[in-house]
This record gives C-alpha cells, sequence and structure tokens, in this order.
C-alpha cells in the first residue's frame, strides 16, 4: 500500500488490521494550484523496493480535483515503474470532477469509494 500523506494515513489503520504484514509506502505531495484547476508536486516519496511488481492500494480519503491521486499515480508509474492496471485508489469521498481528471489521465487504474458527491 501507498498512503498520501496527512490524509492517507488515515487510512493506515485499517489496512494494516486486515493486511497485518502489508508494507506501506509514503507519498507527500503539494497542490501548488489555488484556483481550484487541479495542479500539485511531489515533495516526498518512499515506496516499498518491489513496488513495481506489487498490486498497490493507493489510500487518499477525499478525491476533490484529482490533482493529488494523479500526481500520486504519476510518481508510482513514472519514477517507480508500477503498471498502472496494478493501482487501486482507495476513497471515501470523491467527487465527479476529480474521478473524471483522474480516468482521463490513467484510464487503467481501478478506484473504489464509498460515495461521489457533487458537493466537493
Amino acid at each position: 500500500g501507498v498512503s498520501i500523506m496527512r490524509s492517507g494515513e488515515a487510512m493506515e489503520k485499517a489496512l494494516r488490521e486486515c493486511c497485518r504484514s502489508v508494507r506501506i509506502g509514503k507519498v507527500l505531495i503539494k497542490k501548488t494550484d489555488s484556483q481550484g484547476v487541479g495542479k500539485a508536486q511531489t515533495i516526498y516519496a518512499k515506496v516499498p523496493l518491489d513496488i513495481q511488481v506489487r498490486q498497490v492500494l493507493l489510500m487518499h480519503p477525499l478525491i476533490d480535483t484529482g490533482a493529488t491521486i494523479g500526481e500520486a499515480v504519476r510518481v508510482l508509474t513514472k519514477e517507480y515503474g508500477v503498471n498502472e492496471s496494478k493501482i487501486l485508489v482507495l476513497s471515501l469521498f470523491a467527487s465527479p470532477r476529480g474521478l473524471q481528471h483522474v480516468i482521463k489521465e490513467y484510464n487503467k487504474i481501478s478506484l473504489l469509494t464509498s460515495e461521489i458527491d457533487d458537493e466537493y
């Protein structure tokens, strides 16, 4: 698994309870856009050395613009060699525009969310 620092870490405990031996990497992403367009940059990333051969659970509780998830997927695929089809994004809430943004750019990933809400 990989958690997006500050928010995705809240989901780590549940993952560890069901998968005790799971290795969890970290990605710290900063939004660089204040007007809601959706731009982000990676500040820090540390993932398991063999991540490119693993299934990756990418944890982020709220997908608003999709910029943070998009940047995390970019880092995993471009910098660490993870195949898009091996990434499952786990989210609690998501906006339609955020989902569209991520799927448009990375159409081979899987997304699982508990709720899609137009108000985000």
